[in-house]
């Protein structure tokens, strides 16, 4: 067995399982109790370090997050291991200007939809996003992509500001969707896609208006995204050499989870700390339920979810090749997790 001392990991700022286990000091402690120390990769000061966030480069890491950057990674020949997937539904919607004219879905034929693009380097996961969003909302009004008129909006700002940067004005991270925002706004686009409790904070400080919301749709194909659901991955020499640390990640998820269900308060207070916005925010854009929707697990219709999605992005062009989630999906760690929690007990 290998022996290491410290593991990288990062996490997205939207509500997951890990997010709420480390800010529960529940991985810093089950690591400790191993002898391992966490470093989180957002925090390093090396960009190329951070990097890692969107990469998945760095050897002994994980992460949990938007799955566009991980399945990127492994259409790119990326070794890691898919070992857990998390479902929390989250608001989504198409939005225009309140004095838009546009009321109904079926009012966007022939408006222009405002569709981000990213600088290369990184894998443009908000352009993926916010594509299929576009094709979700359409779908409700019997549209396809093809029926509006697309128009790019070149982001120019970084995503991996490094922490502390004077941008960011004393702040952890910077709030998206100001590109598409400010082009609805000044008339470039008719209407753009935003989710999340960020998304809702957005839509209300500028007055916008809902044309189709679909985060919570009945039909589970309708509300796949980038988000829905998120993955969680570990590199392969971690997976390989150390599966007892990733079966002790497991399990402290999985306890945080639990911790959720049996505390909805205290949980939509850590999501708006997770998330860098109001409980309030969090509330409208998760959804009363959302103590019970921070699980873990590798549910076969999760599964097929995530496989879905991953023929999306091949499709649209985002992968550099195609790959069987099935063959991405490692459940040996799962077998030592029940093992691992009589061992700490004793």
């Amino acid at each position: 067995m290998t022996d290491i001392t410290e593991l990288w990991y990062t996490r997205c700022p939207v509500p997951t399982p890990v997010g709420l286990a480390a800010q529960l000091g529940f991985l810093d402690a089950d690591f400790a109790a191993a002898g391992v120390r966490l470093r989180p990769i957002l925090d390093a000061p090396d960009r190329s370090v951070r990097e890692s966030h969107f990469s998945h480069s760095l050897p002994w890491s994980f992460r949990h997050g938007g799955n566009v950057p991980p399945i990127r990674a492994r259409s790119e020949g990326r070794d890691t291991r898919l070992v857990g997937i998390t479902w929390t539904d989250e608001f989504q919607a198409l939005v225009t200007r309140a004095e838009s004219g546009i009321e109904s879905v079926a009012d966007l034929r022939g408006r222009r939809f405002g569709l981000p693009r990213r600088p290369e380097g990184i894998v443009d996961f908000h352009r993926a996003t916010a594509l299929k969003g576009l094709a979700a909302g359409l779908s409700l009004g019997g549209l396809t992509p093809t029926d509006v008129e697309i128009v790019d909006l070149v982001a120019a700002e970084d995503v991996l500001v490094a922490p502390g940067d004077p941008s960011l004005f004393g702040l952890k991270r910077r709030l998206p969707y100001a590109t598409e925002v400010a082009a609805l706004l000044r008339g470039e686009a008719d209407a753009i896609y935003l989710k999340g409790a960020q998304g809702v904070t957005v839509a209300n400080l500028f007055g916008l208006r809902e044309v189709a919301s679909f985060g919570f749709h009945a039909d589970p194909a309708v509300r796949i995204n980038s988000g829905t659901p998120r993955v969680l991955t570990v590199d392969a020499r971690l997976a390989d050499e150390r599966p007892d640390l990733v079966a002790r990640l497991i399990g402290a998820i999985r306890r945080a989870g639990a911790w959720a269900e049996a505390h909805p308060d205290e949980a939509r207070r850590f999501v708006a700390v997770e998330t860098d916005v109001s409980e309030e925010a969090v509330a409208a854009a998760n959804g009363p339920d959302l103590h019970r929707r921070l699980g873990l697990s590798l549910d076969p219709d999760e599964v097929r979810a995530v496989a879905s999605y991953k023929d999306f992005l091949r499709d649209h062009g985002f992968l550099a090749a195609d790959f069987d989630v099935g063959e991405w999906i490692d459940a040996r760690p799962w077998g030592l997790v029940s093992g691992l929690a009589r061992g700490d007990a004793a």
